[in-house]
């Protein structure tokens, strides 16, 4: 029956030919549904009526009924992760893929991968770069795989170096050392990973390069309920009665605390004694002999025993660790330290003023944030050693013709309970959202008025106000570096400052209702709140200075080199621009006084878009192919799957990429660029 205005109840048949009276108010009628020969395309942007019900529709519809993982919007690919291996990766795809337009074939990671590697090929010096994002457990290091094994299959090198074997061997590694089970993966990237796939005039692969950012340290001692550590150190647990390992006296992952924490110390499925294997393949394939991998392993021996060393407290003011204590002795005999002195200096901390110097006691819970600083401060620098040490095999002689760079970074981040790392993850996917606006929206819009093409400006979401929230002078982050320089800074006097200088008057922050220890940011993709217990602590990431000292002078050379005043050696990576934050870095002229983690988390994000920045013509100018990774959750809902014409729901969505606030179907632009993409129903 046909609506007519002013009628108070639309009738609607639904696809298995239920009808239904649908209550409307005349003044906001439901969306349009696209007739029957749209639904199921595979490129969004041929639907008559886009709007976020005829999206999902169409996703799922692609997705139960024909089994289909990928759609197109325009020049975006959206994946849906199916939770399971399919078919269509293998060697047989590729050769399908290669050659052929975008368009031609049906939607795939390798169509988006084929396109960037023409793209470079036709324009000849025209870089590339694939940026794969989307929320924790979408399935973003595995799309990152496939690229990389498309572009070493299409571009085989002719020498006998095996280049592209060797840069497809860095994943398991970096896999091993940087990725661990969370809840919502059991191989979660904890870290963010730019990949430069270098190609001759050829377009052959040559080499490769690494950049790694924002690694989760605080997951070497600490993990949520049903989270494990990072896989290696499972890998050399499953290893422990293997007779090259005996010395390190290991024994199962039970034991450990810092592996234990999470209480899940096995994946179903998954064999972490065979994985060590593989791991250790890898390593000799990139030509790290058994020498290196020892004193990785050693290393990563040494931060279990310090996890599991034991410290009393004697009375409420002071602590102490006894010299007989096994897993000190064996942490002291692995890295080749002094053990009286380490017994030590764990415990108490040396506070030199302009007259004297005073040897303070620490009570058991600072000694213990002492014990876990160094213990994430040994790992840090192992995995940027090992990081080093794979571009140094990845690296070639010559000059670069041209690149494809491949960005798989942390996905914005929501849990029950958020801090200080869910904070920098989601801080860095403001900073990308930033870019895909830039790049999406205003650049392309730009293209437009240059070539007289009628247009329509789009009101897009711009969240530069949140960036500035959080980075911008007297923001988020100033305010807890400013409190980290305070003798006697806490969490506590922190959080009220941020209340004092944001409630009511910012309208992207929030204080909760029944909490005084947490606060609420309004994100591009959701409202997240954080405790602000810890902040302080994590920003700080201190390690005492003695310490330090006591590392430095390691006979194990791999820890002492750690230590050592001398920068690490420059990345191979030039930067063309720079971009400078809204927020100035805090410099301190005490040696004491080191960059924060937030100040380290802007500086990294800075490096990440330097790349994917356009400049001018003479420059290098890198294209951004954007692949949204949507989760494979529109069939879990308790009573089934809702059509998006529903007596009872209106469907719920929150897009990571905020769309412009007008009805999208009332805008006339060119459909490619209409479209927020989901992360979560």
């Amino acid at each position: 029956k046909d609506y007519k205005a002013g009628d108070r109840f639309l009738h609607v048949q639904l696809e298995d030919g239920t009808e239904l009276n649908y209550p409307v108010d005349p003044s906001a009628l439901p969306p349009l549904r696209n007739p029957d020969i749209l639904v199921g395309e595979n490129d969004l942007t041929a639907l008559s009526y886009l709007h976020e019900p005829a999206v999902l529709h169409n996703l799922k519809v692609r997705f139960v009924e024909s089994r289909l993982i990928y759609t197109y919007s325009g020049i975006i690919l959206v994946a849906i992760n199916p939770y399971k291996q399919l078919p269509i990766y293998g060697d047989a795809i590729i050769h399908a893929y290669s050659g052929q337009n975008m368009g031609d074939m049906d939607p795939h990671i390798f169509a988006v991968a084929e396109e960037a590697y023409k793209q470079m090929a036709r324009f000849s010096v025209k870089n590339q770069s694939i940026i794969v994002s989307g929320e924790s457990g979408a399935g973003k290091t595995v799309s990152a795989r496939y690229t990389m094994r498309y572009f070493a299959t299409v571009s085989k090198s002719s020498s006998n170096a095996h280049v592209e074997d060797k840069v497809l061997a860095s994943n398991p590694i970096t896999e091993a050392v940087g990725n661990a089970k969370t809840t919502r993966n059991d191989n979660s990237s904890r870290f963010g990973k730019y990949t430069e796939i270098s190609f001759d005039p050829s377009y052959r692969i040559i080499g490769a390069n690494m950049r790694t950012y924002l690694l989760e340290k605080s997951r070497v001692v600490f993990q949520s309920e049903n989270e494990r550590n990072y896989h290696i150190f499972y890998q050399l647990c499953a290893s422990a009665m293997q007779p090259e390992f005996r010395h390190l006296k290991l024994g199962s992952a039970e034991e450990f605390n810092y592996t234990r924490m999470g209480g899940s110390t096995t994946i179903e499925g998954v064999d972490d004694r065979a994985n060590m294997i593989e791991t250790q393949k890898t390593f000799a394939l990139l030509g790290l002999r058994e020498d290196f991998q020892m004193d990785v392993f050693k290393t990563l021996a040494a931060i279990l025993h310090l996890g599991n060393l034991e410290i009393t407290a004697v009375g409420d003011e002071r602590s102490s660790i006894d010299l007989e204590d096994s897993h000190l002795n064996m942490f002291c005999e692995l890295l080749e330290l002094n053990s009286d002195k380490m017994a030590q200096w764990l415990c108490h901390r040396k506070i030199i003023t302009t007259s004297e110097t005073v040897i303070k006691p620490m009570t058991k819970p600072q000694a213990l944030n002492a014990r876990d600083a160094l213990a994430k401060k040994i790992y840090s620098h192992l995995f940027d050693f090992i990081v080093e040490r794979i571009n140094q095999a990845l690296q070639f002689s010559g000059k670069q013709h041209t690149f494809i760079g491949v960005l798989d970074i942390y996905g914005f981040e929501t849990f029950d309970v958020n801090s200080f790392e869910q904070f920098c993850i989601n801080y860095a996917n403001e900073k990308l959202q930033q870019q895909f606006n830039l790049h999406v929206f205003k650049l392309e819009q730009e293209e437009y008025m240059k070539e007289d093409i009628p247009w329509t400006l789009i009101d897009f979401y711009d969240n530069q106000p949140v960036i500035d929230l959080i980075e911008a002078k007297m923001g988020i982050l100033e305010l807890l570096d400013e409190e980290c320089l305070l003798p006697q800074g806490t969490d506590e006097n922190w959080l009220q400052k941020l209340y004092n200088n944001f409630v009511n008057k910012n309208a992207l922050f929030e204080k909760p209702r029944m909490s005084n220890t947490s606060f609420i940011v309004q994100h591009f993709a959701d409202k997240v709140e954080y405790k602000c217990e810890g902040f302080l602590e994590k920003n700080r990431d201190t390690v005492y200075e003695v310490l330090m000292e006591i590392l430095k002078e390691s006979k194990f050379r791999l820890c002492a080199s750690f230590f050592q005043d001398n920068p690490a050696p420059i990345s191979p990576f030039s930067s063309t621009i720079s971009i400078k934050s809204a927020r100035p870095v805090l410099k301190s002229p005490n040696k004491q006084l080191r960059m924060t983690v937030g100040s380290k988390v802007l500086c990294q994000i800075v490096k990440i878009l330097n790349s994917y920045t356009p400049i001018d013509d003479f420059e290098k100018r890198v294209t951004p192919s954007f692949v949204r990774k949507v989760q494979a959750m529109l069939n879990n809902r308790e009573d089934g799957p809702q059509l998006m014409l529903d007596t009872k729901y209106h469907f719920q969505v929150t897009f990571p990429f905020t769309p412009s606030p007008h009805d999208l179907e009332m805008i006339q632009v060119p459909s490619s660029f209409k479209l927020g993409f989901l992360t979560r129903v």
